[in-house]
């Protein structure tokens, strides 16, 4: 990858559904609905790291007209659910936000996200020293707002290695991951 204007392949498991939109309208785009449909009991979990992810990635890459929730794309295909119908897509960089998917995976945890190893083990000192023991509990109950806070406002380090990888630097993440606001089919490749 270089400058502006350059595209990177990316590899994006989709139901049939997606692939379907994407034939007849030419764009798909996800919806705050899909997740919540799809996750059912689950989904004020992934809802709340769907938020706070689309209020940190709109602000790097503008959510277009129809857009509400990301689809997501890896660069490594061992990090692609084997069972899903995969597309792969050659998407304009300046159209992804890029991040290191284990950290996205520390998110969906509802757990803090330190910029250091030494940051994050504080705040799990902190934790015990305040004798909570599910880390998820800090978000999930009204007990630790400033907790919450701070926890939340960790999630923003996902983003800090974004134009580094966008710039083509892979090596500075474990498995680089992309939220797409929407796939095109001039994107499509396969």
């Amino acid at each position: 990858m270089g400058a502006e204007g350059h595209t990177v392949t990316l590899l994006s498991p989709q139901a049939d559904i997606v692939w379907e939109v994407l034939e007849r309208d030419g764009t798909a785009f996800s919806k705050r609905d899909y997740v919540r449909k799809k996750y059912e009991e689950s989904a004020k979990i992934f809802i709340a790291a769907y938020d706070s992810y689309v209020r940190e990635a709109s602000k790097i890459v503008p959510l277009p007209d129809g857009a509400e929730y990301p689809y997501w794309a890896f660069a490594d295909k061992d990090a692609v659910d084997q069972g899903a119908r995969v597309m792969t897509l050659e998407v304009p960089a300046e159209e992804a936000v890029f991040f290191d998917r284990f950290e996205w995976y520390r998110i969906l945890q509802l757990g803090y996200l330190g910029k250091t190893q030494e940051e994050t083990d504080a705040f799990a000192k902190e934790l015990e020293r305040r004798g909570i023991r599910n880390e998820s509990d800090v978000i999930l109950t009204a007990f630790y707002p400033d907790l919450k806070k701070k926890v939340t406002d960790s999630w923003k380090n996902l983003f800090r290695f974004h134009e580094q990888i966008r710039a083509g630097d892979f090596a500075c993440v474990r498995s680089v991951q992309a939220g797409l606001w929407r796939i095109r089919r001039e994107w499509l490749i396969n």
